[in-house]
């Protein structure tokens, strides 16, 4: 009889797979939080007359935003260069 001797499932790439997940998926959704929370800010702000506030909080919300999306084009790119 024949066994199969080849591995059939790489655990270390798969652990690195894992990781990389929780690790994104937890950076995503913390970048999108503090993006609402910018927004959010920046409403209260603006409603209050805080103008100073009012940008750093539009700043805020502006980043965050602009992390979700580069990390969306990262996730494209990581996927398509096969």
């Amino acid at each position: 009889m024949s066994f199969l001797t080849a591995t059939v499932v790489d655990g270390r790439a798969l652990l690195e797979t894992v990781i990389a997940s929780l690790i994104a998926g937890v950076g995503v959704t913390i970048a999108f939080s503090l993006a609402i929370l910018g927004a959010a800010l920046f409403s209260d702000a603006r409603r209050d007359g805080r103008d100073a506030a009012a940008v750093g909080a539009a700043g805020l919300a502006v980043v965050a935003l602009a992390a979700c999306g580069a990390a969306i084009a990262f996730g494209i790119v990581v996927m398509t260069s096969g």
